[in-house]
């Protein structure tokens, strides 16, 4: 029982520091906000139906009775209730509609207040304008949604999921930062942290009782639970390519020498004419890079200028540019001319792409073909038409299976953002660090300080640490009114 209620202690004592740690960096926040009504236009600047301007703050009801009026008075409004009335100070004067959002059942945690307006440039801001001077200030950027992390609404990495939304430029961000936003990592992060949280207990009673010959059974315990962790860690980190696809799109570097059809393979895959296509050699002299999606996913192709001996500076310069583009680059589509007979250009090109995801495009299938491409050595090849279409479907398919084999299960949740790369490595190297010193038999009070070091780490990413830096950076990315 000694050992049970000593436990139960030591993860009371670490839960009252974490909350001591979050309450100090909310009296801070707060101390600077007391009383404090924050408003910004929340709809993107210009003309349309409906324009949104969201006040958050402790007085924003009474700040409302003296600017909106309806057959209801706006302190008798019922939360969650639209009201149809006129906005009304000095001369602006707009028929519009009236939202509030009671305290803490709003997405600040604050008393909140939306009006919803017709969407003219010039009476969205002349609204602005009104409600700062009746008693609001101007939000700053991500204010509003760093209030609802303050006060417990949300999460860093949920926070960080609806940025993702917003930015989402394909389905599967769209739906990667739903999955971020709905708090799946949060809870994982979580769990992992309650693990921990459960081995430090552990190592303190074994520390404060010595006579009860526990080390070596703690030992063991605190082993197999920290194995466990590290594996759940490293699941994570497995599906980070897969995240870095869906979230910065997939690199395709169309590669060969001049004349293959690389452009008209830009073109093709674009289904518009981007780039110059000619038969004069070179016409191609820098990268030419555009974005396409299929099937939700985004894909980024880099068209370059023809490899071979070139003929003057400029060239040269696309040339070398061109080859360095092939270290960042996800897949290569090496262009050949199957019409025509393999080149020692094409020889060469194909050994500098061993070790590459390199697909052979043979191009014009709808010409007689001659080329030996068994020379090239290259497994994966399909035959391609720019001119009649032919394939280029197939090879829209290839590429989607190249990204899609990546995620190793579908149901697991999806690392994309980098910042939670960053504190999952963190945290494994002091997870390894203390499983390594469990296996040298070193005092358990230094295995805790790695311990607890991957505890914080896991903490940075859904804010449940103290480090007020992390939080800063990440709410200066959102946009003012959000």
């Amino acid at each position: 029982m000694v050992f049970v209620q000593k436990i139960f202690d030591y993860i009371l004592r670490i839960f009252e520091k974490s909350v001591q740690n979050f309450g100090i960096m909310w009296y801070n926040f707060g101390m600077e906000n007391l009383s404090k009504n924050i408003v910004a236009i929340s709809t993107p600047i210009g003309n349309g139906g409906i324009s949104i301007i969201r006040m958050s703050g402790n007085t924003v009801l009474s700040i409302a009775e003296r600017v909106f009026f309806a057959n209801t008075k706006v302190c008798n409004f019922e939360p969650r209730k639209l009201y149809l009335g006129t906005f009304k100070y000095k001369d602006i004067e707009d028929k519009c509609m009236c939202v509030y959002f009671k305290a803490p059942f709003s997405y600040t945690g604050e008393d909140l207040i939306e009006f919803q307006c017709h969407g003219g440039m010039m009476l969205t801001q002349k609204i602005f304008e009104s409600l700062c001077d009746v008693g609001c200030v101007p939000a700053g950027k991500g204010e509003f949604s760093k209030l609802a992390f303050l006060n417990g609404k949300i999460s860093l990495d949920e926070a960080e999921g609806v940025i993702d939304m917003i930015n989402a430029e394909s389905e599967s961000e769209l739906k990667a930062g739903y999955t971020l936003m709905q708090g799946d990592l949060k809870t994982k992060v979580e769990t992992m942290q309650d693990k921990l949280t459960e081995l430090l207990a552990k190592i303190e009673v074994t520390l404060d009782y010595p006579e009860e010959d526990l080390e070596e059974e703690t030992y063991k315990s605190i082993l197999d639970s920290l194995n466990k962790t590290k594996q759940e860690i490293v699941d994570l980190l497995k599906t980070a390519d897969f995240g870095r696809a869906i979230k910065d799109g997939t690199k395709i570097l169309i590669y060969g020498r001049t004349n293959a059809g690389k452009s008209s393979l830009l073109n093709s895959l674009l289904s518009y004419n981007r780039a110059i296509v000619t038969d004069i050699q070179g016409t191609t002299r820098d990268t030419i890079e555009e974005t396409f999606l299929y099937k939700g996913f985004k894909f980024i192709l880099i068209d370059t200028a023809g490899i071979r001996k070139a003929d003057n500076l400029v060239e040269e310069i696309g040339i070398n540019r061109s080859k360095d583009m092939l270290k960042s680059a996800d897949i290569v589509l090496f262009v050949i001319d199957g019409s025509k007979e393999i080149t020692s250009d094409d020889l060469t090109i194909a050994n500098s792409l061993r070790d590459k995801n390199c697909i052979l495009c043979v191009n014009k299938s709808d010409l007689k073909q001659i080329a030996n491409v068994d020379k090239l050595g290259i497994k994966e090849v399909i035959n391609v038409s720019c001119e009649s279409g032919e394939n280029i479907d197939n090879l829209k398919e290839k590429l989607y299976k190249f990204v899609t084999s990546k995620n190793i299960n579908n149901n697991a949740t999806i690392i994309t953002n980098s910042r939670h790369i960053n504190s999952l490595k963190d945290a494994l190297k002091n997870i390894n660090n203390a499983i390594q010193a469990i296996d040298n038999m070193i005092d358990l009070s230094l295995v805790s300080i790695d311990i607890k070091n991957a505890w914080l780490s896991l903490g940075d990413i859904t804010g449940n640490s103290d480090n007020e830096k992390i939080i800063d950076d990440i709410f200066s990315k959102f946009c003012v009114g959000k």
